[in-house]
Parts: C-alpha cells; structure tokens; sequence
C-alpha cells in the first residue's frame, strides 16, 4: 500500500511536470502606441524603395500597406518592409494579427526573423507564401551543417527538406487554408506563436474563430498546454545555438522575385494573367488593395531563468539587411 502510493504521488508529480513548460516572462510588446518607435523601415536601395505613406495606424492595429494606385510605376511597386530595432536569442514570440496580404497573384509576404551574415546566423521563416498560394509554408536557413527532423508537427505537416542549407532551406508546408492568406483574413485573422530554444524551433498557429489560446490571452502562455506545431523544427543534426542567433524581427511584402517570379510560369491562374510577374505587377495596382498587414501585437517572452534568452543589445540594422539571397522582387518598401 505505501509503495502504490509513492507511485501515485510520483505519476502525479510527473504529469503536472509534463504539463508545465518553462516559465516566460514578457519582456517586449509592439502595437499601435509603439510599433513605429521600434521599428525599422527598410529603405536601402535594394530590395527596398521605402513608401511610409503606406503605413500607419488604422483602427486598433499597426497597418503596413503597399502602393496599390500607381500605373506602371518606375522601378517596380512601393511595398513595404520593417525590422525590430531589438534582436533576440531565443524566446517566444506571439503575433496577434487582424489581417495579412490576400493570396494575389505577385505578392510574397513574410513575417520572419533573420541574423547578421546571412545565411550564417540563420534565418527562420514564419509566415511565407507566393501568388495565389492558400496555405503557410514555415522554413530555416542557415549555413552547412544543419539538418532538422519534424518529429512533434501536426501529421498532416510536410518536411520537403532536412537540410537547412539547401537552395530552398528545411522546409514544412501546411494544409490548413485558414493559416495563410485569403483563408486567413476571412477567418478574422488569428495568433501565430514562434518557440525557439536550444532544442527545438516550433511554430505555432490558432484562427481566431475556433479560439485564441487562454494562456496566451490572460497574457501566461504556455506552449506545454497547446496543441501540435504546424511545423516543428529539431534533431541531433544541427546545434540550434551555433547556427541561429542575434535574430531581428521582420515583416514585408515583396513582389515577384526568386520565388514569385520564377514560379509564374508554372501557375496557370497567374500566368493566364500576363507573360510575367513583372508586367502584372506593374500593370494591375488595384490587385494589391488587400495586400497588407494589420498588426494588433507582436509580444515577445523569455524564459525566465535563460540569461542567454534575454535580448542582445540593439545592432546595425546593416547586419541584418544583408539577406539579400531570398527577399528580393519587383519592388519592396521600407
């Protein structure tokens, strides 16, 4: 009888440890009374053009917008792309959003984080999409040497590639439409929370109309109580703290370029639509009406013990504009 209720105390002990995930502390939020205090417009020649008349604040959320008036603009279409003035090593970081561009033939909208020397401090992507794709795909760059498994995502999630070095990175496309895109706004938008820690990079998602998270509303998340990633990154093939560190936080949205562009062909809904993403581009600016953010937060935790989860000193944002390889297009804007 005293051994069964030993045991019955440790299986107890064992399944409130199981359901308790380190402690996150809030150390930064970014909304409409900050967001333009905290941020960076990208304004560098390349990619970006920089059209802060675009952005602003609309309604209860931080509104980051792209030209959608002006015919056959020289140069390419103004868009837009902003970068935290802070950078991180590791941490949860939860995005609140109300809407993101609509799934548009020419547009490639990201919410990412990114280091300096790219690919060398990694990058980890999101929310990313092309054209009239209607679902998220979530994917990590970095340099050689790191692999990732997918053991923890949601079964319907797809590991296209482990090795993180590769041309397209290790990425995980997704089937749910309400994530990404057209699907999501229609939805009413919803909450994205990205966990990275040493073991593991995990992102997550919850539509606003099946319901937010209590934890992440009364503002104590914890990841132990939700369910599956849609992507889950880890395995002993890559040393997460060696490969991905320093990380800026960044939102934009860019047209064409080495995946919109170079797809366009292959998509028969947009290429019905003109010869190039280019030219469509260009000649169709009232297609981008809809393509643009509307933030209500980004709030970033730290695990509470974690010295080395605490954010790093602010940095040139020269580092971090020097991903170049994957985000460039017909325009962007800063």
């Amino acid at each position: 009888m005293h051994a069964s209720t030993s045991l019955v105390r440790l299986s107890a002990a064992l399944c409130l440890a199981a359901g308790t995930a380190k402690a996150y502390t809030l150390t930064d939020t970014f909304d409409k009374t900050n967001f333009f205090d905290d941020w960076t417009f990208f304004t560098a020649a390349d990619p970006t053009g920089g059209f802060v008349e675009s952005c602003g604040v609309q309604h209860a959320g931080v509104y980051l917008g792209v030209d959608h008036t002006t015919m056959n603009p020289t140069g390419g279409r103004d868009s837009v792309r902003v970068t935290s003035n802070k950078a991180y090593n590791h941490g949860l970081f939860i995005a609140d959003l109300a809407h993101m561009p609509d799934s548009e033939c020419g547009v490639w909208p990201a919410f990412w984080t990114v280091g300096p020397n790219w690919p060398a401090a990694g990058e980890i992507d999101i929310i990313e999409g092309v054209n009239d794709a209607t679902t998220d795909s979530a994917t990590l760059h970095t340099s050689s040497g790191c692999t990732m498994q997918s053991t923890g995502s949601l079964a319907s999630s797809i590991l296209t590639t482990g090795d993180c070095n590769s041309g397209t990175g290790c990425g995980m496309t997704t089937v749910d439409s309400s994530n990404y895109g057209t699907g999501f706004n229609a939805g009413g938008g919803g909450v994205y929370a990205m966990e990275w820690t040493s073991t593991a990079i995990n992102v997550y998602f919850f539509p606003r109309a099946a319901g937010i998270p209590s934890d992440i509303t009364s503002g104590s998340p914890n990841p132990a109580n939700w369910t599956k990633p849609i992507a889950a990154f880890s395995g002993s093939g890559c040393d997460i703290d060696q490969h991905f560190m320093n990380h800026n936080l960044v939102f934009d949205t860019t047209f064409c370029g080495q995946w919109a562009g170079e797809v366009w062909g292959a998509n028969s809904k947009c290429s019905a639509l003109a010869s190039t993403c280019n030219a469509y581009v260009a000649g169709n600016p009232t297609a981008f009406a809809s393509s643009y953010w509307l933030i209500n937060s980004v709030k970033v935790y730290q695990a509470s013990a974690a010295k080395r989860d605490a954010p790093v000193a602010k940095r040139s944002l020269t580092a971090a504009q020097q991903h170049t390889s994957a985000k460039k297009g017909i325009t962007f804007n800063g």
